[in-house]
């Protein structure tokens, strides 16, 4: 005899992240022709390579129209580059967005920021409400962490295994291309607003540069926020995989290979929310699909750059 059975229709939803990330201001001339606004194509590899969907964000939205893209991300990412950290289009976006992340997550609407390079300093303004950098130079160099206690109970490395982490503090494995940093101690008699309350140092480099009273100044070069899901790097783990310039200090090993993907995928876990876009107008139009990006390996320092 045949039995057939009729099981009901089960509908699971599956999370499809996506992660916004804050375009920044074409001021090279060179560049001017192709858009207004630009992300370098490794931090959106980078991103994806972790399992999330990218949305460039331009600066040049309302304030109302930032609220509805937040509500359609699960997490943030403000990249490198030089801009003004207080006075610039990208500080002002980077505010608002700041400001609604900090509000969904006082909410329990657990929401991650991470910043690169100059991305991490412009979550130390946020924070300080003004800037503190420093001349810090370590341009076109890679270099071995510092690691604190901290960072191997932090929710960063958590999941790193013990080799990497080994490696981080014995390999090359940082790319670094910044002139300017936090500093943990700026003179031997005071600390300036070092954050101990407010950040997680994770790791920092020594620099070498004379101020006063002090030849030796520590900066903090990776950090995470104590009460928020917020975590910064002042070196720059998407080229480990994503750029190629022979003129650059890339690191390419397997050490920095793995060290680059486990931080990608790292944050892209962090994105929790059930933030998701309106179902009417659906994602295709916002997401990072609609573009090409240009070869720009012939004048710039990047092999491939999405304009807008």
């Amino acid at each position: 005899m045949l039995v057939c059975f009729y099981l009901p229709c089960c509908f699971i939803h599956v999370a499809v992240f996506s992660s916004g990330v804050l375009t920044q201001m074409v001021v090279d001339e060179v560049m001017k022709p192709f858009g207004k606004t630009y992300i370098p194509s490794a931090y959106v590899k980078y991103i994806e390579s972790g399992g999330s969907r990218v949305l460039p964000i331009r600066l040049t939205h309302t304030t109302a129209e930032y609220e509805k893209i937040f509500r359609s991300i699960n997490g943030l990412l403000f990249i490198g580059g030089s801009v003004d950290l207080e006075k610039s289009d990208y500080a002002r976006v980077a505010k608002i967005f700041y400001k609604l992340a900090v509000t969904a997550n006082n909410a329990g609407d657990f929401f991650p920021i991470w910043g690169t390079c100059m991305g991490m300093q412009i979550l130390t303004v946020l924070v300080a409400g003004e800037s503190l950098m420093t001349n810090t130079t370590a341009e076109n160099i890679s270099l071995p962490l510092n690691l604190t206690e901290e960072a191997y109970s932090s929710r960063m490395f958590q999941d790193f295994p013990t080799e990497v982490m080994r490696a981080l503090t014995q390999e090359p494995l940082t790319a670094n291309f910044h002139n300017y940093g936090v500093l943990v101690k700026v003179r031997p008699s005071s600390e300036h607003m070092c954050f101990t309350s407010t950040i997680r140092v994770l790791s920092y480099y020594c620099a070498k540069i004379k101020i006063t009273n002090t030849c030796l100044i520590i900066c903090p070069v990776t950090k995470t926020y104590r009460n928020y899901p917020f975590y910064g790097v002042q070196w720059h783990p998407e080229v480990n995989r994503f750029q190629w310039d022979s003129n650059h200090n890339f690191p390419h090993s397997t050490n920095a290979i793995k060290v680059s993907s486990l931080l990608a995928e790292f944050f892209v876990n962090e994105g929790k929310s059930l933030h998701d876009f309106d179902k009417a107008e659906g994602a295709a139009s916002s997401l990072i699909y609609s573009y090409t990006p240009v070869f720009a390996g012939n004048f710039t320092g990047y092999e491939q750059i999405y304009f807008f």
